[in-house]
């Protein structure tokens, strides 16, 4: 496993880490928790993704299980949570990065998590109602209590993001130092487009989510929605047009001669494809079994083998407009 500086931080995380979203308390108990993230761990994970949000704050119960029963060093791996959407309906529990929901959200994630730190906490959305500069103070507070190490962003517009470093540098605060954004194939207009200026100017790091466009990227969707899968799970409906439109399932099709021809599975080049863009800190893994951990894991195998022809071959299929076409 290779590591890499957190943005211009001095922690390192492993190129490829593991997140509990959709799979933890949903599709995984703690028994498969503490099985999936030993497998992770064992192969040179050391950052493990998390949010209070995620089935009602009761992935991170898992983890924080899990956690306990693997009794690793508390030092040998990272651990991450965000807040926004928060687990209550009240005016100031929802939706908000707020002071108040800010500070009880730590409080709450730390009980759950059995943790007496995080070592990364995100703004889990923007909030346009919460000043950004209340915001900035609540996230400088908490790493100033010990609460957590760093903090960052998720989903944040580059404009927000350069705000909230500016209003940091000039109350001399801790400043966001990590974007969590969506990153695949399929999306790349942030990584590849808005972000890029902005991470070769302050050196913001990245831990991009769904590498693998919710599954669509496996190629298990090509024939339908198999009964065992985040597709077919109650309250991931919304998923469904996205797993079964036609013309991406075409295109992920496109791919299976890319991957034969590397000697891996899609999955496999999906998630080197990310690792390939230098912008990327860390690439968000998920799995609802060990085998998909240890598949997931061999990706880092793959980065080494993708040529630029072959970067050229997919841009094609995923009809990705060239920048000297746009110059035309």
């Amino acid at each position: 496993m290779k590591y890499r500086h957190l943005g211009r931080t001095g922690i390192r995380v492993s190129e490829l880490s593991f997140g509990s979203w959709v799979t933890f308390h949903n599709q995984a108990g703690v028994e498969s928790a503490v099985e999936m993230m030993a497998a992770a761990y064992d192969a040179g994970v050391n950052f493990f993704d998390n949010a209070e949000v995620y089935a009602g704050g009761k992935s991170e119960t898992v983890m924080g299980a899990a956690l306990k029963e693997l009794g690793w060093r508390r030092g040998s791996y990272l651990i991450s949570t965000k807040f926004y959407w928060g687990l209550h309906d009240s005016v100031n529990e929802k939706n908000t990065l707020n002071r108040k929901r800010l500070i009880e959200g730590i409080n709450g994630s730390l009980e759950r998590l059995q943790l007496d730190y995080v070592d990364l906490i995100y703004c889990h959305r923007p909030d346009a109602n919460t000043p950004i500069e209340e915001t900035v103070w609540a996230m400088h507070n908490i790493i100033e209590w010990g609460k957590a190490m760093y903090w960052g962003t998720s989903e944040w517009a580059a404009s927000e993001i350069v705000e909230a470093i500016q209003i940091a540098e000039r109350h001399h605060l801790h400043k966001p130092v990590v974007e969590q954004p969506q990153y695949n194939m399929f999306e790349r207009g942030r990584m590849e487009g808005d972000y890029v200026r902005f991470y070769k100017e302050y050196g913001y790091g990245s831990t991009i989510w769904s590498p693998l466009a919710s599954g669509l990227l496996t190629g298990k969707y090509n024939k339908g929605i198999p009964s065992d899968s985040r597709g077919a799970l109650k309250g991931y409906e919304w998923l469904k047009n996205n797993l079964t439109n036609e013309q991406k399932l075409a295109r992920v099709a496109a791919l299976e001669p890319i991957a034969e021809e590397l000697g891996c599975t899609l999955s496999q080049l999906a998630l080197a494809w990310c690792l390939r863009n230098p912008f990327v800190s860390t690439v968000i893994t998920g799995a609802s079994r060990v085998s998909q951990v240890h598949e997931n894991m061999k990706a880092a195998d793959v980065v080494e083998k993708i040529t630029p022809e072959l970067l050229e071959k997919i841009d094609v299929i995923f009809e990705v407009k060239k920048e000297e076409d746009e110059d035309d």
